[in-house]
């Protein structure tokens, strides 16, 4: 993590105070005492090895579990068993009794799939290292997020779905609380918010959700914006084409063919004779010989604008 990711991790965690005693029913791994500056009082805590069964996700953990594999997974798996432990212990809170389950993750959803996977296939001395946290929900998610953000493997549209819920489970539906909370920009979050609110038919028309980018939200808001009706319904068309491909029927739309396709659903595909103008989502492009003018109104949105420019780019030397 970088500094300032480590700096809002440590905001999360610096009211909480570690558990009093350790669970007499559980193994004691370590034992960490952190000295108190202000204070002088000292805090333990203390990292446990579990059986992975007896925990579950919290429901509103920002990782789609049901996307884990051995494949997406496998880096991690030969992690562990090069190691022949797991390292570093994931963040859980205690469930009351009476619900199966003795823990909630709030962090660690690769770490928690990928000892069960050890443990089922042949590594049955594999346990899973957690640290046990008082956290509110919106402490959690917090710092679940500041664990995440950085990691390539969560996605733009997982991380988008979280922070749209958070929004109005956490901050009343107010944008500038929540980016202030979590430490970004306003026009940062608006845009991962976008991707989250985009239609479900346009959702659909990618291969997986994990493909699915905040950039391409916005390369696709003009295209809404311009012709949504027609957008819509290519995106129907390509999302029926994806639903086969995933019953093993025929092959995926790669997401350069899904976006070319919307794009030409929205604006068609008339050539452009020298000298005329074409319009890229609300960029007017003017092509002069080895010359090429773009001009747009001064009223545009800087979200349109970038993608609009995005857009043309990829036109002009592909990508």
């Amino acid at each position: 993590m970088s500094k300032r990711h480590d700096a809002i991790f440590d905001d999360v965690l610096k009211d909480l105070s570690a558990p009093a005693s350790p669970d007499r029913g559980g193994a004691r791994f370590l034992k960490r005492q952190n000295a108190l500056a202000d204070t002088g009082e000292r805090e333990e805590k203390v990292l446990r090895w579990v059986d992975p069964a007896s925990c579950v996700m919290w429901d509103r953990h920002n990782r789609a579990y049901d996307l884990l594999t051995e494949d997406n997974c496998r880096d991690l798996i030969d992690s562990l068993k090069a190691q022949g432990q797991q390292e570093f212990p994931a963040v859980v809170r205690r469930l009351p009794a009476g619900q199966g389950a003795e823990y909630e993750v709030i962090c660690g959803a690769r770490r928690h799939f990928a000892v069960s996977w050890l443990r089922a296939n042949n590594y049955p001395q594999f346990r899973y290292l957690i640290e046990v946290r008082d956290l509110t929900d919106e402490e959690a998610f917090r710092l679940a997020d500041i664990e995440n953000r950085d990691r390539a493997d969560l996605s733009d549209y997982e991380r988008a779905r979280d922070y749209l819920q958070a929004l109005e489970l956490y901050y009343g539906g107010k944008q500038k609380t929540m980016a202030a909370r979590l430490e970004v920009s306003e026009a940062w979050l608006s845009r991962y918010l976008y991707l989250a609110r985009l239609p479900q038919v346009v959702v659909e028309a990618w291969p997986q959700i994990t493909e699915i980018k905040e950039l391409h939200a916005r390369s696709v808001r003009p295209l809404l914006q311009d012709a949504e009706d027609k957008v819509l319904a290519e995106a129907a068309s390509i999302a029926a084409e994806q639903a086969r491909a995933r019953a093993g029927q025929g092959g995926y739309v790669p997401v350069p063919k899904v976006l070319a396709r919307l794009k030409t659903a929205a604006y068609g595909t008339v050539p452009v004779e020298a000298g005329a103008a074409e319009n890229t989502g609300g960029v007017t492009v003017q092509r002069r010989g080895k010359k090429i003018r773009l001009e747009f109104p001064a009223t545009i949105a800087e979200g349109d604008l970038r993608a609009a420019l995005d857009d043309f780019l990829r036109q002009q030397f592909g990508g």
